[in-house]
Order: structure tokens, then C-alpha cells, then sequence
């Protein structure tokens, strides 16, 4: 235990040391929220108004609310998975480098190794993206604050509970790199296209239906949804007591993904819950698996 928790602490320490890694991290949910404000925010405060009754006139802080909980819930889905990637690029450095060939040599369990990896990547990125779930709600309570406390400690369990997948999903993915050059491959298409598939950038229902039955496959998706209602339902709510019919609010949810559909059925909170667990369970599982047949296999 000892020695993990001292290889858990180095990898953390190399993290934060690499100024590449550490700012590239942490600018991302930053700049994410700049360009979300700066170019989509007029998108998406359009999009709420021209489906609501010409009748309803909305404050212009809660409309300002329903856009901030949007854009923070895309910024927050994507962060935790694309940073946990950029947290345990240490794993593949350490094999471009030839570092892991004398951590191996070592006294140092091949057990023990792969823990501290997983560990240090996720305690590295928790601590970003709760940086950023700060800065992104101290952006909400500017422009438009109808979240409850409920809501908040609920946005922090979303938070954990991807970022727990996404240290999973890189580590295995990670499993097989070893070079430069394959990071820098795995972390563009990892930032590009990882917010398209998990409905963060446009909502699945803007797909095509072939595309939505796919993406309904995919874990991060529900986790996108969690963190979505979360920010957005207090506002939603507060729609509804304006007087906003409810088939109107139910419309809306259906558009920014808050409600998910597998095949037509409705996907409850809970079961978006159980299938994350679930993947994130598996995920761990495949990663104990890998590194067990490399060990025999050496």
C-alpha cells in the first residue's frame, strides 16, 4: 500500500510539474466556456425563444439561465473525459521515455504500477474539473442562478461518476500507446469528436435517427444527460410556475437531451445512473484484465 500510495504521488507531482500537460488541462473548460459564450450563446438563446409562445415573456435572467445551464453542462460532459486523457498521457510518456522499464525491474508489483496510474489520473482530474465545475457555476450565479442545493450536490456526483469513466475509458485506450506521436493523434480525435458523440456539442435529437439509435449505445451519452438536467431542471421548473405549459417544457427537454430515449422508451434518471456504473464497472474490469495478461504474457 505504501508503495502505490508513493507512485500515486509521483505520477500527481509529474502531472502538475508538466506545465504542457497541466495548463492544456486546465485552460480546456476555460476557453470551452469563452468560445460557448462568445459564438453559441446567441445559437442557443435564439433557439429557447423561438419555441416558446409569443404570449410568455420571459425575464431576460431566467432566458440567460437556460443558456448557462446548457453551455456549462456541454463544458462539464466533455471536460471530464477529455482531461482525464490528458492526466494519464503520463502512463504513455513513461514508455516513450523508457521510465516504466525501470519502474518494472523494480521491486514495484505490476499490480501496484497500474493503480497508481488509474489513481494519480483520476485525482489529477478530479481536481481540474472541479476547478472547472467552480468557475462554471460562478458563471451560472452571474448570469442566472436557479439551481438548488440538491442540484449542486447532484452535478458533483455526475462529475465524479464521469470522470471515473473517462480515467477507465483512457486507461485502456492508453494501454496501447507508446510513443509521441500517438498521444498527440489519440488527445486530437479524443477533443474533437468526443463532444459530438456524447450529445455535448449538438443534442442527439438534432441527429439523424440511425445516428441517434447509436449513440444511445454509448455510456458517456447518459452521463451528458445527467449532468444536463442537473443544470438546466431548476430552471425548467421555474419556466413551468411562470406559467409555461408543461408540454411546451417537455418539448424543450426532449430538444437539449434532458429526456434520452433507448428505442422509443423513455431512460429514467436512475437507470442513466445504473448504466454508467455499470460501464464504468466494466471499463475498470477490462483495464485489471489487460494488465494481468500483460503480466503473465511476460
Amino acid at each position: 500500500m505504501t508503495t502505490s500510495f508513493l507512485l500515486i504521488k509521483r505520477n500527481v507531482k509529474l502531472f502538475f510539474k508538466d506545465k504542457g500537460m497541466f495548463f492544456t488541462s486546465l485552460i480546456t473548460p476555460a476557453i470551452l466556456l469563452i468560445l460557448y459564450v462568445t459564438f453559441l450563446g446567441n445559437v442557443y438563446r435564439d433557439n429557447f425563444t423561438s419555441n416558446l409562445p409569443a404570449a410568455l415573456n420571459l425575464s431576460e435572467r431566467m432566458i440567460e439561465g437556460l443558456v448557462g445551464g446548457q453551455l456549462i453542462s456541454s463544458i462539464l460532459a466533455v471536460s471530464c473525459v477529455t482531461v482525464a486523457f490528458c492526466s494519464n498521457f503520463l502512463m504513455v510518456q513513461d514508455k516513450a521515455n523508457g521510465t516504466i522499464k525501470d519502474l518494472r525491474i523494480s521491486p514495484v508489483k505490476s499490480a501496484a504500477l497500474s493503480l497508481s496510474y488509474y489513481m494519480a489520473t483520476l485525482i489529477s482530474t478530479l481536481i481540474i474539473c472541479f476547478a472547472a465545475l467552480g468557475i462554471c457555476l460562478a458563471y451560472v450565479a452571474i448570469v442566472g442562478w436557479y439551481m438548488s442545493l440538491a442540484d449542486v450536490c447532484f452535478l458533483f456526483l455526475d462529475i465524479v461518476l464521469l470522470v471515473l469513466f473517462g480515467t477507465a475509458l483512457s486507461s485502456i485506450i492508453n494501454f496501447f500507446l507508446s510513443t509521441q506521436g500517438q498521444i498527440s493523434a489519440v488527445g486530437t480525435i479524443i477533443s474533437a469528436g468526443y463532444g459530438f458523440i456524447c450529445g455535448a456539442y449538438m443534442p442527439i435529437s438534432s441527429f439523424g435517427e440511425g445516428l441517434q439509435k447509436f449513440i444511445s449505445f454509448l455510456p458517456g451519452t447518459y452521463g451528458t444527460s445527467l449532468v444536463r438536467n442537473h443544470t438546466m431542471q431548476g430552471v425548467l421548473a421555474e419556466m413551468q410556475n411562470q406559467g409555461i405549459p408543461a408540454n411546451i417544457i417537455e418539448e424543450l427537454k426532449d430538444s437539449l437531451d434532458c429526456n434520452l430515449y433507448f428505442f422509443g422508451n423513455r431512460v429514467s434518471t436512475p437507470t442513466m445512473y445504473l448504466i454508467l456504473g455499470i460501464a464504468i464497472a466494466v471499463l475498470i474490469g477490462i483495464y485489471i484484465l489487460l494488465n494481468q495478461l500483460k503480466k503473465y504474457s511476460n
